[in-house]
């Protein structure tokens, strides 16, 4: 079982940057595959970004490719996603989840952590 702790959200300009981060406590971390999703509100939870357990496979939402790059540390047991040419739209809170291939839809995670929320201003 993995706890994910999500950091690094906050306001931020048009055009801004930012670097979310999600630790990991408990075993082995660098056995599950990681994603990102994102949740506005009164919509639904939309995939982001996954990467698999070795980080040789990385896929991404059309709306955040060339944008958002995920990544991972596993001697951290820490997942990244970081965040440039922010838009308005990209406002939401993000969380991270592990699971145990990459994938695009919630289902295939397991774990959650309780989310970040990423404010962007135009």
């Amino acid at each position: 079982q993995l706890q994910l702790v999500e950091s690094g959200g906050g306001l931020v300009q048009a055009a801004g940057s930012l670097r979310l981060s999600c630790a990991a406590s408990g075993r082995h971390f660098s056995s599950y595959a990681m994603g990102w999703f994102r949740q506005a509100p009164g919509k639904e939870r939309e995939f982001v970004a996954t990467i698999s357990r070795g980080s040789g496979t990385r896929d991404y939402a059309d709306s955040v490719k060339d944008r958002f790059t995920i990544s991972r540390d596993n001697a951290k047991n820490t997942a990244y996603l970081q965040m440039n040419s922010l838009k308005p739209e990209d406002t939401a809170v993000y969380f991270c989840a592990s699971g145990p291939a990459p994938g695009r839809r919630k289902e295939y995670y397991n774990y959650w952590g309780q989310g970040t929320q990423v404010t962007v201003s135009s």
